[in-house]
């Protein structure tokens, strides 16, 4: 790697990418369930709570996916809406008998505020966040604090230690066993660590293949969703580059028509359940003329191949590859990835 492209990949951004592993061994260190939690734990149980409804926005609310699939598999009524579409358009829901599960990395998104104004103390809000001072944790009836300290720009650190922290509460809430769950987080703070070792050389390996890119595609299914849609995100405010994010099912209907020499799909293997057809999808990118690329865990080197962990949790490494994919790029563009040029850091108006 020149010196040219290490001065536009070895900025802020890096560091953040790179501070992953402390981020998740420190939240995970420090992830307690409140007794508040616990006592609205019960409430659910007992079937006070009509619906459960889990909102966010940007790569706060892609988090909450895996956790609304796990709080369905366990038979409650979760909803996923984000939190504009929450307060202008359902604000109904913001009543007794719903819980709201409430995502923000600083706490202080123009949407969560107008959440909390709105809401009044009606709904029950449980708050998961990286700013213990934020209006989020002091004003919700209980919290879930991140520990990724401060980051730069893009979301890296406070969205996996935001997919941590809703993996142990949702394992809380549909009474599953913390302890294993504590065990499973722990190897995926290993297996972080694993994969970033060698960030220089999954950079160098992917640029090659990406230069001539100008479309991508991250296409999942299930609890990869997660990383289909923050991926998405962060191609885009990284490196200006279009990208769309969404399920290899609804890639079928209709984008499959865009697949060229200069499109990309980034295809998630996923759960065990659908990895056949998205395999499949696989193949018919490369037939029609595509570039695909397959993000699995096995043991094999390499930048699309992440460390084995357990299928729960196997959702919270997705991002790395796609992270990795914002400095290839960024180096053949010649910009520096993830410095904003428009938005800021927290978005403060709707």
């Amino acid at each position: 790697m020149g010196t040219h492209t290490e001065t536009i990949i070895e900025g802020q951004y890096l560091h953040d990418i790179l501070d992953q592993p402390r981020a998740l061994t420190t939240t995970l260190a420090n992830l307690e369930i409140p007794k508040e939690l616990n006592a609205t734990a019960q409430r659910l149980r007992q079937g006070e709570f009509k619906r459960i409804v889990l909102t966010g926005m940007g790569a706060s609310f892609y988090a909450l996916y895996p956790t609304f699939l796990r709080l369905n598999a366990a038979g409650y009524a979760a909803y996923a809406i984000d939190t504009s579409e929450l307060v202008h358009s359902l604000n109904c829901w913001l009543a007794p008998d719903t819980l709201i599960i409430a995502v923000s990395q600083s706490g202080e998104s123009a949407e969560v505020v107008r959440l909390l104004d709105d809401n009044r103390c009606r709904a029950r809000i449980v708050a998961v966040t990286n700013a213990a001072d934020s209006s989020l944790a002091l004003r919700a009836n209980a919290s879930l604090i991140t520990m990724a300290g401060p980051e730069f720009s893009v979301s890296c650190k406070t969205y996996v230690t935001a997919l941590m922290a809703l993996h142990l509460m949702g394992e809380f809430l549909c009474g599953g066993d913390a302890a294993l769950a504590r065990e499973e987080l722990a190897q995926v703070v290993r297996a972080t660590a694993s994969y970033l070792n060698a960030w220089k050389e999954h950079v160098l390996e992917m640029s090659p293949e990406l230069g001539a890119i100008r479309t991508l595609f991250l296409l999942g299914r299930g609890p990869s969703l997660a990383a289909s849609g923050d991926g998405a995100l962060i191609l885009k405010e990284s490196v200006r580059l279009h990208a769309e994010g969404m399920s290899g099912a609804a890639f079928r209907h209709g984008p499959l028509e865009m697949v060229g020499d200069r499109t990309c799909a980034v295809i998630f293997a996923g759960a065990e359940n659908t990895r056949a057809l998205q395999a499949r999808l696989y193949d018919d990118v490369r037939k029609a003329g595509g570039k695909a690329v397959w993000i699995t865990q096995n043991a094999q080197p390499g930048p699309w191949n992440l460390p084995a962990t357990p299928a729960s949790v196997s959702h919270i490494l997705e991002i790395l590859p796609i992270q990795m994919m914002t400095l290839a790029l960024a180096a053949e563009a010649g910009i520096e990835a993830g410095r904003f040029a428009r938005i800021p850091k927290v978005t403060t108006t709707e």
